[in-house]
């Protein structure tokens, strides 16, 4: 059984950006070495409900002069069981169960992302959120 619902769920925050062509025609061919990053924050409001900022960033980690970006900030309001009082719980909730959840709107909506940005080819997939979670501690 969940030990947390779903209030509620949207896109913050969307952006793509490639500067001009050039840097277009050299994204197309290098975007394969672009790396997914995932920052996921918490921050609790009123009434025991905690927005969940669950951020993707693609990019180019090398310092080539030409790079596009991409970024989703996606925001999820959660509300936890009463009877979930241990930090470790709450965190592995935020952290990795509401994650699995969303992924599949997060995934959709950033592979679109990068393909509406002219990268076709480009899909963001299978993100493993336990893996993630679980690679803090060590």
């Amino acid at each position: 059984m969940e030990k947390f619902k779903i209030l509620a769920e949207f896109i913050k925050d969307i952006s793509s950006e490639t500067k001009d062509i050039q840097t277009y025609l050299f994204v197309k061919d290098y975007i394969s070495k672009y790396q997914l990053t995932i920052d996921i924050r918490t921050k609790p409001t009123k009434n025991k409900l905690v927005e969940v900022s669950t951020i993707l960033k693609f990019h180019d980690k090398n310092e080539n002069q030409k790079k596009s970006y991409f970024e989703l900030d996606y925001i999820t309001i959660v509300k936890i069981d009463e009877d979930v009082k241990e930090k470790k719980e709450i965190e592995k909730i935020l952290l990795c169960e509401v994650q699995k959840k969303i992924q599949p709107k997060i995934e959709k909506s950033f592979t679109d992302l990068i393909n509406n940005s002219g990268f076709k080819k480009v899909s963001v997939t299978n993100i493993d959120f336990d893996k993630l979670y679980n690679s803090r501690f060590n």
